[in-house]
């Protein structure tokens, strides 16, 4: 059944359009729910959003400006969050923070493949092992020897589970600042450095302090948003034909 919004049509098959596209979101995001109780919510919420959708798109054509224009000028109202809301934020959801014991890491890599044998891949981090020994710049070396060249081999920080189990275990285990021996895991050889070790727990304020302000940000603008369309909603005249 069709759709007359202050005067203009949405199409059926619009809806129907609209309809399959949410039922789909909604099987993945609630698997529990029933068949019946997904179609009535993708019913009522197809119906809804192409309501919405025309709305807008008539109030950005009275404005003489594009949608994304109207959108852009509503969020623009939006108030910025204040510290204290971005501090009570954090302590309020201080679960969503939580780290596991991470480690800061870096390697040397040379592949077991077709090009490269067992013997060859050993030997070539043999001779870098003995650079490293000698005093050479562990990066330098990762950019020049690794085959997984760039950044110096840095890996940036991981928990345990994401890296191979061999790999894992001389990681988790060297003391900050240190490097392995020449190790051997399923992938090839490796040499690898720890930079910093970081204990389970809840990530500092610090760290999350923008994250958290530019997640606020962004609410604030879509309740701007949201308010002005609940606004047209109510004095909009919906028909069905």
């Amino acid at each position: 059944m069709a759709l007359i919004v202050n005067g203009e049509r949405i199409e059926d098959a619009a809806l129907r359009e609209e309809r399959k596209a949410i039922r789909r979101a909604l099987s993945e995001r609630m698997p529990e729910e029933s068949e019946a109780a997904l179609d009535q919510r993708a019913r009522e919420w197809a119906r809804e959003n192409l309501i919405e959708r025309v709305l807008i798109q008539q109030a950005a054509q009275r404005d003489k400006v594009s949608v994304d224009a109207l959108i852009a000028k509503l969020s623009s109202r939006a108030d910025p969050p204040r510290p204290k809301d971005i501090v009570d934020f954090y302590k309020k959801n201080s679960a969503a923070y939580q780290v596991p014991e991470a480690v800061h890491a870096a390697h040397i890599v040379k592949n077991i493949d077709e090009q490269t044998p067992e013997e060859a891949a050993k030997a070539a981090l043999d001779q870098v092992l003995v650079a490293l020994q000698s005093g050479e710049a562990f990066e330098a070396l990762a950019d020049q020897y690794s085959d997984c060249p760039g950044r110096g081999g840095d890996l940036g920080y991981f928990g345990k589970g994401q890296m191979v189990e061999e790999f894992e275990v001389v990681a988790f285990s060297l003391p900050v600042g240190q490097t392995s021996e020449v190790i051997r895991t399923p992938f090839g050889y490796h040499i690898v450095k720890v930079y910093d070790r970081r204990a389970a727990g809840i990530l500092p304020f610090e760290e999350v302090r923008v994250t958290i302000e530019e997640q606020l940000i962004a609410e604030s603008k879509q309740k701007a948003v949201e308010r002005y369309i609940d606004t047209l909603r109510a004095k909009a005249k919906v028909q069905e034909a």
